[in-house]
């Protein structure tokens, strides 16, 4: 079986291999559609959606946008898109309307699929670009665009090597698309689901969105890497979670703290205990891990905390905690096998061990690059194959990593990367604002919250309000900021860059 796993060059030979080794061993478990689906039934509806794909224009080196929400319709269409070597686009279904314009007029997709028997959201966004419906047998109906006839092919060789692009916020406010080889994605999944000890028994808790890095590889293409399955839930909440636990036979649970924090205090409300009979390893991945809710988790499942430390940039997990040597403290483990880091000084020096630096690393998860965007590809992959990840770290002497900070403005709310210029874009284009400046608040658990600061022009049209609302339609709601606060002047540099510290300082007096 695993010589046989290993040649998979696509990550579409996965379900593909399960489905000849074990038909009917279960790939999928969706409550919400009250349907369990073998791999021999997946790889049935994958046939199907290939069809669906191909009748409706799709060939090679093609942009498939996939709006949508965790669903098996949703996975089948993936796994379709990489069969005729076209490239999915995952989004999610709960961006808004500008965020989704923007990624489709970046990508130009030949055709828009959307999930809309499980999400309200996708269905909304079907109507609005008159999709039509169209059947997934026997996973149900999704909806898709005519073609576009404006959407260029890629070239054959980028079309092999590309399994999926990921869009994350860039730092000039618009969105980066990332290339995801094939290689990175099989190369994680074979090793993240080696360092779970994942067997064909197991069954993963899949409520992260398969549109971020984390739910697609660490949770969908790790757990079918072991002929797993997965509990789909298209939405977190910690009613739902505990239900799968207790009712699902959950034995993987991964999520981001922000979600474990939720399900401790729920789990505290209702008499502090937990049935989770199945339950042998906890994860928390996506943002930075703090020492009282490891202490917490580990408690109340009795089971160590693993945690890790990746990028959408990297395929997966850099480095992770190891199944059979648990951690007491919050580092994030060891590098994982076949990448390699650097830690650098300002001028790129290596620093010894212990000395905090930026993180460079490389292997075989290395992005190809951003799509359409040869000038921030070149700032992020460096000579020699090094990726400079922007994050700043050091390493313990036994090597296991920690993070220190980050040499960007990024903010980490609920797991979720939110660069503040989007979010600046957005205010400054409001009536009555002349400058906005958005920083990250720490709240508990080491999450933050977005703040804006916003300097108003003297036509006295500002209503904040009206901006909070305006929000709402423009901005995913982690991406929304919890507080506004008026400012005179925003302080800047004498070059005109903003002195955002002083803002964070003022963030938290004012909270």
């Amino acid at each position: 079986m695993n010589a046989t796993l290993q040649d998979v060059k696509r990550i579409s030979d996965i379900p593909r291999y399960w489905a000849k080794a074990s038909p009917d061993a279960i790939a999928l478990n969706e409550p919400d559609q009250k349907q369990t689906v073998s791999y021999g039934v997946l790889w049935a509806a994958v046939e199907a959606a290939v069809e669906l794909l191909r009748n409706s224009g799709v060939q090679s080196g093609d942009r498939v946008m996939l709006v949508s929400e965790n669903c098996a319709a949703q996975i089948a269409l993936l796994f379709a898109a990489s069969e005729l070597q076209a490239w999915p686009v995952i989004v999610n279904a709960r961006l808004s309307e500008r965020e989704i314009d923007v990624i489709r007029a970046h990508c130009v997709p030949r055709v828009m699929l959307f999930t809309c028997a499980i999400s309200s959201d996708a269905r909304a966004h079907a109507e609005r670009y008159h999709a039509t419906l169209a059947d997934i047998d026997p996973l149900g109906m999704v909806a898709i665009t005519t073609a576009n006839p404006a959407a260029l092919a890629e070239p054959m060789e980028m079309a092999n090597d590309v399994a999926a692009m990921i869009y994350t916020s860039g730092t000039t406010g618009t969105p980066k698309g990332v290339m995801m080889r094939h290689e990175g994605l099989l190369h994680f999944a074979k090793l993240s689901s080696a360092s779970r000890n994942m067997v064909q028994g197991d069954v993963a808790h899949a409520v992260l969105p398969i549109s971020h890095i984390f739910g697609l590889a660490t949770v969908l293409l790790a757990t079918m890497y072991a002929g797993a399955s997965l509990y789909l839930q298209p939405r977190f909440t910690a009613e739902g979670t505990l239900q799968a636990l207790a009712e699902g036979g959950l034995s993987i649970l991964q999520g981001v703290p922000t979600m474990f924090t939720r399900l401790l205090t729920l789990i505290n409300a209702t008499g502090g205990k937990v049935s989770a009979p199945k339950l042998r390893y906890v994860y928390a991945g996506g943002a930075p891990l703090d020492p009282t809710l490891k202490r917490d988790v580990e408690a109340c499942f009795g089971l160590p905390m693993h945690h890790g430390y990746g990028m959408t940039e990297y395929a997966g997990s850099l480095f992770i905690t190891n199944f059979d040597r648990p951690r007491s403290d919050c580092s994030s483990g060891e590098i994982v096998p076949g990448a390699e880091l650097r830690i650098v000084s300002e001028q790129g020096v290596d620093q010894l061990p212990g000395v905090p630096g930026e993180l460079w690393v490389r292997g075989p998860g290395t992005m190809r690059g951003y799509y359409l965007a040869p000038e921030q590809t070149a700032q992020a992959l460096l000579p020699g194959g090094w990726l400079n990840t922007g994050d700043i770290g050091r390493t313990d002497p036994d090597g296991a990593l920690f993070i220190v900070g980050r040499t960007k403005d990024l903010i980490i709310c609920s797991g979720f990367n939110v660069y503040p210029i989007e979010v600046e874009s957005v205010i400054n284009t409001f009536p009555g604002v002349r400058l906005s400046a958005v920083v990250g608040r720490p709240i508990e658990n080491c999450n933050e919250e977005v703040v804006a600061f916003v300097e108003t022009d003297d036509s006295g049209q500002f209503d904040q309000a009206a901006l909070q609302a305006f929000l709402k339609t423009s901005l995913s709601p982690y991406k929304r900021p919890v507080a506004i606060v008026q400012i005179a002047v925003i302080p800047t540099t004498i070059s005109g860059k903003l002195l955002k510290q002083s803002l964070k300082l003022l963030a938290v007096e004012a909270s």
